[in-house]
């Protein structure tokens, strides 16, 4: 009998799909995109646990197929930005030579998983061809006031040499480097992201998404409903706005707290505080937003200054923390000790005032050791508000505000507009020209792509500016409204441009009039499905939901939601436990496992090693087990191909149960259980082929079954089973619900309770007969004696007969 050669078969099948592919559009077939979140193609090339993601895509794109869909499948590069332009510095070669190289090594890396990627559909974001789309978008947005410059402090990587948005800092340190995070002040290009805020937090709803990544989206729009209060500046003409979402507790607010940025916040230094104020404000300035917020250790400085609190008329200290940020509300808080962790910490390291104006049952505390932070109560120490439950006023407070005059009823969102700069050389250009008579231009759109000139020297410069500004001929230009001279714009987009549309461009990637027609949009798009890593929750799917609702709304794209369907798979960690990295030496090339045990071993392990969407540990071990069922369901098909054997009601009752239990396991994406099921069913059917055989039609079944998890076994075993064509354009196997039953069933046969014997009854025997049968089998082994006062049958688990 002819052994599972794995090598031989899977090189066979990989040149039949080359010659004959498996996934063609012929027009007929309704579409399904399934996407894969784009990689960058990175030096250290791929690791096992890179391939899962892949694998599972595939599974899904290969299942989709065999439902008759034609599948979109595309695969491409982000390879613009900060990991491209690191890596090349580290090595010392151009960006542009080292993104080709390991592009080259990953597209023959990917292939090793035999996946059914259209590389006809392949793109890449360093492509002026496609970067050209790229600078379009921001042309259009810059047409409608949503692109627009303005200087501010901004999270600097000081080892990376530029600009970071808020999403990019991770624990006060460059999610790239790892470096601490300081501030610096810059022109920087912004998206008004904003003004999505609401359609970006209410569409939520209609996505097929994990409920932790919508949680995680909404609450990064931080919608929140409450009150700007103005008060008075002790002395001064000068009023500070502050944001509050609870308005109820203003007469408990004892002092104030403005950000170092705030507007005010030097004027407000009296003489004697003018010194440490200064030093506060500069000692501030080095650390990131993300670190200020998470620091426990709570500073601050006193202005000297005092604000008068609009309802009781009570002099309020103001102070500057830098745990509040410039860019939340309006930089400026009120503090109520009381009724806020926060601020009670605060109150505690500083000395202040602390007054109760929610409690309990209407009773104050006495000598609060903590803040009383339960949202309900009645308001106490509280003037005319005294009496009053303090979630009804929560509401009511901000109308009331309004009607006095102290301030307005409004709606605050954390969401901030999107830095959109990169003080950095590999990105695409952004397409503005500065004039000095006409201001901003865009580049006129038959001009594009604006490309990226070709420089010897591409290192940061560290002085805010971009390497492109040392490009004289490249940077003077004429405005194109007057003629005159102009220069460009020498700030790159971030790494994040090309990934927010991507997926729209795979379905029209060759198209230089439009960046994707009417035609191939409604034909193609929206994607259905997009499997990633969560670690994209916020940032790429934020901002991908941000650009194709723009482009909907100047009609390029008739959805607003690019995404129907999100899967986040888990990552595969080394065997320690730890995330996979050459600086750790845990990484597990599959390079050695596709050779000592197939790639089709490969793929059924990375899905087997746990559940799709949680972590695993991976362990060498395991693929061991996968390769044993891959011999051992080989062995079983090739024992029985040729026998002509007949189903019986047992081989029916298999096969139902494992096409009803293998197809439920995968519409629920627990892949882990699938592969479980397919070891599970090929022993009952081992079992079954040492007494009878097993027939051909169930075979097929089980093959077809397995094809997505295992392609080139399947191709194989199929043409063996006489199948004609691809397994892939077989149908997916059907069952008759009626097999799935069992014909007889084993039922314990108890005296008061113990077991005596076990019978066989029919599976759909009725009471009377299932006891009579008990009882005759009782009779003959001479085991009933004494009267009998009750019996009992609970249909197929047991027959209980009680004596006396």
């Amino acid at each position: 009998m002819a052994q599972y050669n794995h090598s031989a078969i899977e090189k066979k099948w990989k040149k039949r799909w080359e010659e004959h592919p498996i996934n063609v559009d012929d027009g007929k077939k309704p579409k399904y995109y399934c996407l894969d979140m784009f990689p960058y193609p990175s030096g250290s090339g791929l690791h096992v646990g890179h391939w899962r993601g892949y694998v599972i895509s595939d599974v899904w794109s290969r299942y989709q197929v065999l439902k008759g869909h034609y599948v979109i499948h595309p695969m491409g590069w982000d390879a613009f930005g900060l990991p491209a332009e690191n890596y090349a510095i580290k090595m010392g070669v151009h960006p542009a030579k080292s993104t080709a190289e390991n592009v080259a090594n990953i597209k023959r890396q990917i292939n090793e998983i035999a996946a059914i990627y259209d590389w006809d559909r392949e793109v890449n974001t360093t492509d002026p061809k496609f970067y050209k789309w790229t600078q379009w978008i921001f042309v259009q947005m810059f047409k409608k006031g949503l692109a627009y410059e303005k200087e501010f402090p901004i999270n600097w990587c000081p080892s990376c040499k530029t600009g970071l948005a808020n999403e990019e800092v991770v624990d006060g340190k460059c999610e790239r480097c790892g470096t601490p995070v300081t501030k610096k002040n810059l022109r920087q290009w912004m998206l008004r992201i904003t003004k999505y805020a609401d359609r970006l937090l209410n569409d939520l709803d209609k996505l097929d998404w994990p409920e932790k990544v919508k949680k995680m989206q909404s609450d990064w729009i931080g919608k929140s409903y409450g009150a700007e209060v103005n008060f008075k500046v002790d002395g001064r003409d000068e009023n500070i706005v502050v944001y509050t979402t609870r308005p109820d507790t203003l007469y408990g607010a004892t002092f104030m707290v403005l950000s170092p940025e705030h507007e005010l916040a030097k004027k407000l230094a009296t003489d004697d505080q003018r010194e440490a104020v200064e030093k506060y404000i500069f000692d501030s300035s080095m650390k990131s937003n993300v670190d200020r917020m998470q620091s426990k250790e709570k500073t601050g400085v006193f202005t000297g200054s005092y604000a008068i609190n609009p309802l009781n008329g009570a002099k309020t200290p103001i102070w500057l923390s830098d745990y509040v940020l410039a860019d939340y509300g309006t930089g400026a808080i009120m503090c109520v000790p009381a009724h806020d962790d926060r601020d009670f910490d605060f109150a505690k390291k500083f000395g202040l005032p602390i007054v109760q104006v929610i409690a309990k049952d209407g009773k104050e505390i006495e000598n609060m050791t903590e803040a009383y932070t339960d949202a309900v109560g009645t308001m106490i120490n509280s003037g005319d508000w005294n009496g009053m439950e303090s979630a009804k006023l929560k509401l009511e407070a901000p109308q009331m505000i309004e009607e006095k005059g102290y301030g307005k009823k409004t709606t605050n969102y954390k969401l901030r507009d999107w830095v959109f700069s990169r003080q950095r050389y590999w990105g695409e250009p952004i397409p503005i020209i500065h004039c000095p008579c006409c201001g901003n231009v865009a580049v006129p759109e038959d001009q594009l792509p604006l490309e990226l000139p070709k420089v010897e020297s591409y290192q940061p410069t560290g002085t805010g500016e971009s390497p492109l500004a040392a490009i004289d001929e490249w940077v003077n230009t004429t405005c194109p409204v007057c003629g005159g001279p102009a220069k460009r714009e020498t700030n790159t987009m971030p790494q994040w441009a090309g990934s927010s549309w991507y997926f729209l461009r795979y379905v029209d990637p060759h198209n230089d009039k439009e960046l994707v027609s009417k035609e191939m949009a409604d034909k193609y798009l929206p994607v259905d499905m997009y499997i990633g890593g969560v670690e994209h929750a916020v940032l790429h799917l934020l901002y991908s939901r941000f650009y194709t609702k723009f482009l909907h709304d100047i009609g390029v794209v008739d959805f607003d939601e690019p995404f129907t369907k999100l899967f986040n798979q888990g990552m595969i960690n080394g065997s320690d436990g730890q995330k996979m990295s050459k600086s750790k030496g845990n990484v597990v090339s599959p390079d050695d496992l596709v050779r000592d045990y197939g790639c089709d071993a490969l793929r059924m392990y990375e899905l087997f090693v746990g559940p799709p969407e949680l972590d695993a540990d991976w362990d060498d071990r395991g693929i061991e087990g996968v390769s044993r069922f891959l011999n051992k369901f080989y062995k079983l098909v090739m024992d029985n191909k040729d026998k002509n054997v007949e189903a019986d009601r047992e081989l029916l009752r298999v096969r139902a149960n494992l096409i009803s239990d293998i197809e439920q396991r995968f519409n629920a994406f627990s892949l882990n259980t699938v592969i479980a099921g397919f070891m599970e069913y090929n022993n009952k059917l081992n079992e079954l082929s040492k007494k009878n055989g097993v027939d051909k039609e169930t075979l097929k079944a089980f093959t077809i079954l397995l094809a997505p998890f295992a392609p080139h076994i399947g191709e194989e075993l199929w043409e063996e089973l006489g199948g004609e064509g691809s397994v892939f354009h077989a149908e997916w196997p059907t069952f008759d619900e009626s097999h799935k039953e069992v014909d007889t069933i084993e039922v314990p046969v108890q005296i008061n309770g113990k077991t005596k014997l076990v019978i066989e009854l029919d599976a759909n025997v009725s009471k009377e007969d299932a006891i009579e049968a008990g009882k005759k089998a009782l009779s003959e082994a001479g085991k009933l004696e004494g009267t009998i006062r009750k019996e009992i049958y609970v249909p197929k688990k047991i027959i209980n007969i009680v004596v006396g």
